[in-house]
This record gives structure tokens, sequence and C-alpha cells, in this order.
């Protein structure tokens, strides 16, 4: 174990310069350095780190110009702040940041450094793109203590290497994040949800396979199967399950889109529908987790599945163990509490094979749990070679974040 003293050691530098100090002078120590944005995304392992060293003080929007559709801003910057200019200007981020403080029970303010660390991303990622789609430019320091700069304020700058993709899910792995630069988009006009009601969840991935195979333009694509549902909305949802259909754009287009998917699927049973505001609070509670957002001592996890197979793997789930789910992105996405309190990373992972694979990452567990677990996918061994190569090209001591996505 690492002496208290040590691990509670805090490095806050002023300015990209005094970072990349603060970083050379640990690889020359070779001091493990636990990276910190705001502290509100605790997933992954822990980090045995001898100090933490934060971006808070990295703050400050560098640029915005709502003409371009582009922001350059500081690592440490509260997303909220970056959020209000985009509100301000009546844009947004097109992939629809989640915000994981309710399911992991942390508090502080998500910053703008940590969403693309972890490549934060929510319902409308499976139509628009994530995180890492969305994201230009980024300046950071790596494990060397050396200040790197890639990409720019357009998307036609791809001269060079790209550092920037590898950037957005690193977790802080390859590199300590200063700047970024993203694009966002305009707000739509309105939007509104469609709610079918009563299907079982294979009926509800194919309602919303159909749904999507259709010229509607759905931007979201979820299912809240029996009492999942009464866990959105405050309760007004009812416990009944909900297959939910989001449309965006002009009034005039979401009124006609939402009669024709009326129209399309009025059969199966009863249809809400959802205004403006009903809907904006509806998708942010999926976006966040919101159903499970209690009983913090459970594990969660994200599984990234065909649609087609997800919610058969958590049938096998339910059957061999005691599960709750609710599905996004067309159902290619589950969100997976285990009732039982115990990870049981190796079935999980073995009922994904068995149903067609896709990628499990631990999201929610306890610190103990978390220790031993192997939170994010095994990759393939020629993968496994490539990214460790990546690493030590990045990091050589491997002082950054060291034992967080890997032992």
């Amino acid at each position: 174990m690492i002496p208290s003293d040590k691990a509670d050691r805090r490095i806050e530098p002023a300015d990209e310069t005094e970072l990349a100090d603060a970083v050379r002078e640990a690889a020359e120590e070779g001091t493990p350095l636990e990276i910190e944005g705001g502290g509100t995304r605790t997933f992954g392992r822990p980090v045995d780190a001898l100090a933490t060293l934060s971006t808070a003080r990295l703050s400050g929007i560098v640029a915005y110009s709502p003409n371009e559709m582009v922001a350059t801003v500081k690592a440490g910057t509260p997303l909220t702040e970056l959020q209000a200019a985009l509100d301000e200007a009546n844009q947004r981020f097109v992939f629809e940041p989640i915000d994981h403080r309710a399911l992991l029970g942390t508090e502080g303010e998500p910053t703008v450094g940590g969403m693309v660390a972890v490549n934060a991303s929510g319902p409308r990622r499976f139509v628009a793109g994530a995180c890492r789609d969305s994201l230009l430019g980024v300046r950071f320091v790596n494990g060397k203590g050396e200040i790197v700069k890639n990409g720019g304020r357009v998307m036609k700058n791809v001269t060079g290497l790209d550092l920037v993709k590898p950037m957005a899910g690193s977790f802080g792995t390859l590199g300590v994040l200063t700047e970024v630069t993203l694009k966002v988009q305009p707000k739509p006009e309105t939007e509104a949800n469609l709610a079918v009601r009563g299907l079982l969840e294979a009926d509800a991935i194919t309602v919303l396979a159909h749904a999507m195979a259709t010229s509607n333009d759905v931007t979201g694509a979820a299912h809240l199967p029996e009492l999942t549902a009464g866990k959105v909305l405050d309760s007004a949802l009812g416990s009944e399950p909900a297959t939910l259909m989001r449309l965006e754009g002009f009034e005039s287009s979401v009124k006609e889109r939402t009669e024709k998917l009326k129209a399309l699927f009025g059969k199966l049973g009863e249809i809400e529908t959802l205004d403006v505001e009903r809907s904006q609070r509806l998708w942010s509670d999926i976006r966040d987790v919101k159903p499970f957002a209690d009983h913090r001592q459970r594990p969660v996890w994200r599984l990234s599945m065909k649609p087609s197979e997800a919610h058969e793997a958590v049938m096998a789930l339910r059957m061999e163990a005691g599960a709750s789910a609710f599905y996004d992105w067309q159902g290619g996405l589950a969100w997976v509490r285990m009732e039982g309190g115990n990870t049981l990373s190796g079935l999980l992972r073995k009922t994904v094979e068995a149903h067609g694979g896709g990628h499990a990452m631990l999201i929610r567990a306890t610190g103990s749990e978390r220790r031993f677990a192997v939170p994010f996918q095994p990759q393939a061994k020629p993968l496994v070679t490539l990214e460790k190569r990546i690493r030590e090209a990045f990091d050589p001591k491997g002082i950054l974040n060291p034992g967080k996505m890997v032992a």
C-alpha cells in the first residue's frame, strides 16, 4: 500500500508549462501520477499513485466562434461553463455527453478534458458519432513531459500523424490533456418522443429496427422494460414497458414524422407522445443511466453488442444470476445491473461471447471489486501488443494513471 502522506500529495499546475514540468519531474523520479479533472468519472481500476495531478487550474474558453461552430477550450474547464456558452448561441454537442455523477455517486464538476478522456457519449451516438468524432484538435503533455499539439480548428487538417482520436477514450494513460478543440452544431427547433407501451424486449428491438429503417430520422431509440420505465421522469412514465423514439428538427417536420410513426406502429398498442420538455428530461435520464442511480453497491456494466443479440444475452444473464437492464442505441447498448452485488465478470463476458460477442465495460463497482476486476474488454493478442507499443511510446516510464486500464 502507498503511504497516505504520499498518496495525498496534490499537484495543481497553473498552466501548461508548469504541468509539463511536473510530469517531466515525475518521469525522472519514477513517480506514478493519478490524472484528475473534475473527479466525477471514477471507473476503471484504482490507480496506485504517489501523487494526484489535477487540471483544475487549466480552465477557460480559449476561442469560440458560433459562426464556425468550433470551440477551443482548456481541459480543466467545467463542462457547465462551456455548455452555458453553447446555450447562449443556441448550439450543442451532437454526441450528447453522459454525466456519470448520479450513477457513480460522485460529486464535483465534470470537465471538458475528462469528457474527452473517457470519450463520454450519449443516446445520439449511434446516429451522430461519439465524442471523438467531434474532436478536431488536442494539446497534451505526454509521459516524458513533452507538450504535443495535433489537429486544428477545421476537419480538413489531417496532415501528419493523427493523435487526436487516440486521446479520446485513453483515460489519461497516453497523455494529460491541456486543451481541446471541438465542433458543435445548432440546436434543433424542437423535439418530440413517441413511447409505444407494453412491448416485450424482442418485439421492442424489432420495432426500433423498423423505425430506424424508415426515412423518419429517429435520433433516439431506446427500450425501458417493466419497472425500469418507472425510474425516469420522476416516475411519471409509469412502470409499463416503454419503447422510445425521439424526433428532432423543425416543428412542422417533427409533427409530420410523428404522425407517420404513429400510423406505422399504431396497431401494436398504446402510443404516448411526449412534448419537448418531457422528451428532453426523459433522454437526459436515459443518457445518465438514471434507472440505476440507486443501490450503488450493485455493479453496473455497459454492453455494446448487435441489437439483435444484446437482449438475448441479457435474458441469459437473468437465467444465471439476478440482472436488470435497459437498452439504448436501437438495442445495441445494454445497461446491465447485477442484482447480486457481485461483478460476475467471468459469467458476463462468457455470456456476451456466446451471443455474438461485443464489448463489456464495468462502469460501477465497489473499490475492492474494481481493484481486482478487468473493467475493460480484453483485447486480442495483436491488439494487446499494439497497445503496449503505443503506451511505451507515449509514456515510457508508465507514470500516467498506471493500472487504470490494464494491470
